[in-house]
């Protein structure tokens, strides 16, 4: 148990001394809540630009996901960052998890904000939903970056996949992700509900289909950690779905690109501020 304990401390990135009170180190231009599918979605705004959509993982919010990146990103893009079903300010509803249902809810969003499109940025869950969301609404998605996550459930070693259906609200409770609910929740008393069905969605085997990956047509930035739980196979067939892996110098290259970051795990790797930005940023600046 105990093993298992300092894994999930890890794997939310923080070690059970640290801080528990998180921020953004940017102020948004502007935040409410938007009626969207049957929820009452919080979400906040930084920065001017190209809009720039934010898909943050399992059990986390804005600033625990987002605090560091940003300020980095909103210098020179509108940032839209917001709490998915369940997460941070956003109220759980008797809906269950689901990839289209909560793709579905990025689209009604940017539909409140009266925004035709936008470059999407996912981490984790958040990656899949916000491939999801390019596959069943392609006009909206400009570029797409996909962070340390799979389009299947096969695509994680089988170590995660292991993992996934023992994660329990009692193995949460004494880490940031519980101070951090208690803090922002709606309902505070839902906790116990929340993490059940979070935690049953998480270990649901799925597949968005690779027919349907290399159907997708706006430029996709993939970024892995070397060794971040997802199998280094899945993530070569993935950018071979979309176009990568050609002999470039005499074809050139492809429109999606493909970074792996070295000495890095799947926490780790949104550790690396300056590493993200400076590979997230020349993409969605590149014409």
């Amino acid at each position: 148990m105990r093993l298992l304990l300092a894994f999930l401390l890890l794997t939310i990135g923080i070690q059970t001394n640290a801080q528990t009170s998180i921020t953004v180190g940017a102020t948004p231009k502007t935040s409410g809540y938007a009626p969207v599918n049957g929820l009452k979605m919080y979400y906040e705004v930084y920065g001017e630009g190209r809009p720039l959509v934010l898909v943050h993982g399992s059990y986390m919010n804005i600033p625990l996901n987002w605090g560091e990146l940003i300020p980095l990103l909103s210098k020179n893009h509108k940032v839209i960052a917001f709490e998915m079903q369940g997460h941070g300010r956003t109220a759980d509803i008797d809906r269950p998890y689901s990839y289209p249902a909560l793709a579905d809810d990025i689209a009604g969003l940017l539909k409140y904000l009266k925004i035709d499109s936008a470059d999407v940025l996912g981490y984790s869950l958040g990656a899949t939903i916000a491939l999801q969301f390019t596959i069943a609404h392609p006009s909206m998605v400009s570029k797409l970056i996909f962070i340390s996550s799979t389009y299947k459930y096969e695509g994680w070693i089988k170590a995660a996949r292991d993992l996934f259906p023992t994660m329990k609200p009692e193995f949460l409770e004494q880490t940031p992700l519980k101070t951090q609910y208690d803090a922002l929740a709606p309902d505070k008393s839902h906790w116990t509900a929340f993490v059940t069905r979070l935690s049953k969605f998480d270990a649901t085997p799925f597949d968005l289909g690779a027919d349907k990956v290399r159907a997708v047509k706006c430029p996709v930035l993939i970024i892995k950690g070397d060794n971040d739980g997802v199998e280094l196979s899945h993530v070569s067939e993935m950018y071979q779905l979309l176009g990568g892996g050609t002999f470039a110098d005499m074809i050139g290259l492809p429109s999606s690109q493909l970074a792996i970051v070295p000495g890095t795990t799947h926490v780790t790797l949104m550790m690396q501020t300056e590493t993200m930005a400076g590979l997230i940023t020349p993409f969605l600046d590149k014409k």
